[in-house]
């Protein structure tokens, strides 16, 4: 038995379990706040939320936590909800993706703990505690430790295994799908956070006549199979998530990446890792009010199969991988 816990902030971290609940050869319980999914075959423990405190207080627990808020009744029951399911499954080893005070939990339970490095510069002594407390680490980009997380102690860079990305299409292999008349733009925003812009197709189509617009995701427009689209887009608009760049590179779209702010410059930094890379996109600070007619254009002729090294379809396999391994060194006793 594999645990895994799903954060409930955007979507990736749940496309993640999916993907390795079917790549790998043992039962998966997902814990989260989210429902179970229609499609989970395993075990679910649906977890209370512990963010519903309108003033929460001491959240950091004097600066050593990232979210554990004094008083609140969510974190009480969600931890004991975790404890409980730990004692009467006994896993193997829980994957964490998303949360140090989880991945602590856990492992003070004496069970092993595989942590997912997102993007960003996860240097503070938190992120470092987690890191240094898992028995192993994996991070879902295809560049190396330093480019994702940079400035990284050297002993903690070493053990992240970078998977690639992980997405819930298989790769695209034939011709973009067209159906003739204006090229077509897609803007792609995630369920995580704040929107790209708040304009919609109609009044976007005014910024570049000639394309047809379509507008996926944001507050109030979240579509769970993005793939009809994709697959007859000529150019994506999206920000720099995981899940969204994953999708985008599956389907082997060109892009237009314009990051979103988030904790710790996760997407600044996925963002710097694409202008540094030959990959197929361009990255802008923000969403721009002119200009898109030579932005849509010059996007347009990016050659989509260049991201085939940031998603290959792989890395859900790899990820099983690593997982399983992780999980038969349970009984081996950590060099310190």
């Amino acid at each position: 038995m594999i645990g895994y816990y799903v954060h409930h902030q955007g979507r990736g971290h749940l496309h993640r379990a999916q993907a390795l609940a079917a790549a790998l050869n043992e039962e998966v319980t997902g814990l989260s706040s989210f429902s179970r999914p229609a499609d989970w075959h395993g075990g679910w423990v649906e977890l209370p939320r512990d963010d519903e405190q309108a003033s929460p207080y001491d959240v950091s627990a004097g600066g050593q936590l990232h979210w554990a808020p004094v008083g609140e009744p969510g974190l009480r029951a969600r931890s004991a909800a975790i404890s409980a399911w730990l004692e009467e499954a006994r896993p193997r080893l829980v994957v964490v993706d998303v949360s140090v005070e989880v991945a602590l939990l856990v492992r003070l339970h004496g069970v092993p703990v595989l942590s997912v490095v997102l993007p960003g510069r996860r240097t503070d002594p938190v992120h470092l505690l987690g890191f240094r407390a898992s028995s192993a680490l994996v991070a879902f980009s295809p560049p190396a430790a330093e480019e994702l997380a940079p400035d990284l102690p050297a002993d903690i860079a070493a053990r992240v295994v970078s998977l690639g990305a992980v997405s819930r299409y298989a790769p695209a292999t034939g011709a973009r799908e067209r159906s003739g008349g204006s090229r077509h733009v897609v803007v792609l925003m995630g369920k995580g956070g704040e929107s790209m812009t708040r304009l919609g197709a109609e009044s976007l189509r005014s910024l570049a006549p000639g394309w047809r617009w379509t507008v996926l995701g944001g507050p109030g427009g979240w579509v769970d199979d993005v793939s009809a689209v994709l697959r007859n887009a000529d150019v994506v608009v999206t920000n720099a998530g995981q899940s969204a760049l994953a999708d985008i590179a599956a389907h082997r779209r060109p892009a237009v990446v314009i990051p979103a702010e988030r904790p710790f410059d996760e997407q600044a930094t996925t963002a710097a890792m694409l202008e540094r890379g030959d990959w197929p996109a361009i990255v802008l600070p923000e969403f721009p009010r002119a200009g898109w007619p030579g932005l849509l254009e010059r996007a347009s002729r990016l050659d989509g199969r260049g991201w085939q090294r940031w998603c290959d379809g792989q890395a859900a396999h790899r990820f099983a991988r690593v997982v399983a391994d992780a999980a038969r060194r349970r009984s081996q006793p950590r060099s310190a």
